[in-house]
């Protein structure tokens, strides 16, 4: 132990460049005795603030709360990034072994009934401490937690509520797991040539970049990867392989065998109804919307149900289309035939393509459209760093500054498919913003799924890429700007409801034609994307509108289905899934955008459960958003962005996020901007 102790870099101080994690010293074997350490430390920072003899103030309560844990946060941070974006078995069997330890530690906290009991003194007289309001939301915030974590129960109902949420943490680990399993098991390997038949330049020279990273030189594979998988769907020819590769991809975490997920859904979403009618609720829908922007499942499936009929009409238009299309083929128009004879309309109907448009969507270009377009409206600057610790050679780091030039934190940019990552694109930091201790700046972390390059070429990016970037780049931007006081508050802590905002609202600046045309340049010729493409691009922006919206509803309507019951037992999960996309019309030749085993955003953690709906909530928000920029004529209005980093990206969760987009927008959106930023006509009821 002296040994480990001296050499594990979890007890040392982290000296490199911003006081990033030393990833060149840190080994799977270092995890357990750092977590070990910074449990005993918090555990004994809390025994202390609730056993203190003397009474509750807003210091020795609130704010002792917040610093404690510090190293659990160090631990924490590195360990999960590393989990999501660079695993191995070490990690994934302490994951596993964690997962219940962690939430056994979190329920000693939050159901701690001395410390409670000072949180709630604090609470009732609150009105007389004279606080400042950050201080009072952060009081209000910690009463919140605490009370939904179960701190007012008592007896058997609380032991029983902690032993849920133990079994609930170990069962999202498990979940995520077996996805990332079923991910990196499968390959499509391609062999003869004409089995590309249909593949664009860009794709076959990513499919033998990957072959020859998986130790096939001179074959084509294609992974799940979404940035892999989609394409081959959209080009490829060969119906056979299309259907093979498509099932693959909807049947991950549904494949029978060790890693299969449905006995996990079952048991996830049984506790989590049982755990909302310990803490008082009819069902988890409710309890866990209780704490968000949308309040109840009612608003939720208002706004879903008024999406959906339009979308679903505008979907079946295009299968029709679709149908017509593929006439000379004589087939019916399936699954996995979607994006292939959608790809074939597009080019019909606006003379575009994804191969003609994909060299101009260099990943360098982009990330720099990404970094001009904050500099434009946030002052931001970002200069890469060469010599940093890396945790995996393809990763990229940029210190970021202010218009004064003053540090505002490190972005990190991990860009690049891999086995050891799961799938997805995501932000995540390895340090969150505060000014409590001291002025704590952050590092934030992206990361992506794209394919590299063919061996010497850049790596390109589809349209959707590009604006996934973009969106994940909202998320740090997010992340980055937080100017905070209190941890509890910092950053993307806010609602799910409420934390797409940013992110979404990101997506708009890429279409801006002075953002394409300075950025969009051809990888080859460095000539600038003509001003007809652009044009027909901007013109394709809501084409397969309606599939993009049905696929995503129909995965919104099951997790709120799903967490709407008031008993789950015995839940036989496909069939759920089925009654529920039935109850709905789900058009037969469109699949959930996340189909219920695989569905990590909702089961691999607590994130997004009965929450799926957000990315929709926020959408009225974003569209209505940008809305404030093009009423003044300039999509880079200074007082507008003012006011949009001043509320939204720099104020984390200093007020309720209707109370922040009034004081950003001075009212309320309706689902009118969101529609029309769709291309979608709202029918008439029946």
């Amino acid at each position: 132990m002296a040994e480990t102790a001296a050499t594990n870099p979890f007890f040392t101080l982290w000296t490199g460049p911003f006081g990033l994690p030393p990833f060149d010293k840190i080994a799977p074997e270092h995890f357990k005795p750092a977590f070990d350490k910074a449990l005993a430390e918090q555990q004994e920072e809390i025994k202390a603030i609730a056993g203190s003899p003397t009474p509750a103030t807003f210091a020795n309560t609130i704010e002792a709360l917040e610093k404690s844990g510090a190293a659990l946060k160090r631990v924490s941070a590195v360990f999960y990034n590393l989990a999501g974006s660079h695993t191995n078995p070490a990690i994934q069997g302490i994951e596993r072994e964690m997962a219940p330890l962690l939430a056994k530690h979190r329920n000693s906290i939050f159901m701690n009934e001395a410390l409670f009991a000072r949180v709630e003194a604090l609470h009732k007289t609150r009105d007389s401490l004279s606080l400042t309001p950050e201080q009072a939301r952060v009081l209000e915030r910690y009463h919140t937690i605490f009370v939904r974590a179960g701190a007012q129960l008592r007896g058997e109902s609380k032991t029983r509520l902690a032993a849920i949420t133990e079994r609930l943490a170990s069962l999202g680990t498990q979940f995520s797991q077996n996805v990332l399993a079923d991910e990196t098991s499968y390959r499509l390997v391609i062999e003869k040539e004409a089995d590309l038949a249909g593949l664009p330049p860009f794709l076959r020279e990513a499919a033998a970049q990957a072959a020859e990273e998986a130790g096939l030189k001179g074959k084509h594979v294609i992974t799940l990867s979404r940035s892999s998988i989609e394409p081959f769907l959209q080009y490829s020819s060969q119906r056979d392989l299309r259907e093979e590769a498509f099932k693959a991809w909807a049947l991950r975490g549904d494949l029978g065998g060790k890693t299969d997920n449905k006995a996990i859904i079952a048991e996830t979403v049984r506790l989590r109804a049982e755990r909302a009618k310990l803490l008082g609720y009819e069902t988890f829908s409710q309890f866990k919307l209780a704490d968000t922007m949308a309040k109840t499942p009612q608003a939720v499936r208002e706004l879903l149900d008024a999406v959906w009929k339009p979308a679903r009409a505008r979907a079946m238009d295009e299968r029709n289309d679709l149908q017509a299309q593929s006439r000379g083929d004589n087939i019916t128009i399936e699954a996995w035939d979607w994006r292939y004879y959608a790809e074939q309309v597009r080019m019909a109907q606006h003379d575009l393509d994804e191969a003609t448009i994909k060299p101009y969507f260099q990943l360098d270009r982009i990330i720099e459209a990404a970094f001009e377009t904050a500099h434009r409206l946030f002052g931001l600057s970002f200069k890469e760093l060469q010599d940093f610790p890396r945790y995996h050679p393809d990763i990229r780091a940029w210190e970021v500054t202010n218009e004064i030039g003053a540090h505002v934190g490190v972005f990190i940019g991990d860009y690049f498919a891999r086995p050891s990552k799961r799938s997805g694109a995501w932000m995540s930091s390895f340090r969150m913003q505060e000014k409590l201790s001291a002025d704590i700046r952050p590092i934030i972390v992206n990361v992506l799924n794209f394919s590299k390059g063919g061996k010497g070429e850049p790596a390109l990016l589809s349209f959707d890429d590009a604006r996934t970037l973009f969106h994940e780049f909202g998320h740090a931007l997010h992340g980055l700007l937080s100017n905070v006081t209190y941890p509890l508050l910092a950053g993307t802590s806010v609602s799910t409801d409420f934390v797409e905002l940013p992110s979404q609202l990101y997506e708009h600046w890429l279409s801006q034609p002075q953002i394409l045309r300075r950025y969009a340049t051809h990888y080859k010729t460095g000539e600038p994307i003509p001003e007809d493409l652009l044009k027909r691009l901007m013109a394709a922006r809501n084409f397969n509108q309606g599939f993009a919206t049905v696929e995503y509803l129909a995965s919104a309507f099951v997790d709120l289905d799903l967490h709407s019951l008031t008993s789950a037992d015995d839940l036989d999960v496909g069939a759920f899934e089925k009654t529920s996309l039935d109850k709905i019309g789900m058009p037969r030749e469109i699949i959930m955008r996340h189909r219920t085993p695989h569905f990590a955003h909702v089961f691999s953690g607590d994130g997004y459960s009965s929450g799926y709906y957000s990315y929709m909530w926020s959408e009225v928000l974003d569209a209505d958003a940008f809305n404030a920029f093009e009423e003044t004529g300039d999509a880079f209005n200074p007082e507008t962005a003012e006011k949009l980093k001043r509320f939204i990206y720099s104020a984390g969760n200093l007020q309720d996020p209707a109370a922040a987009y009034v004081a950003f927008r001075g009212r309320l959106p309706t689902p009118d901007a969101l529609l029309a930023k769709r291309g979608l006509v709202a029918t008439p009821a029946a």
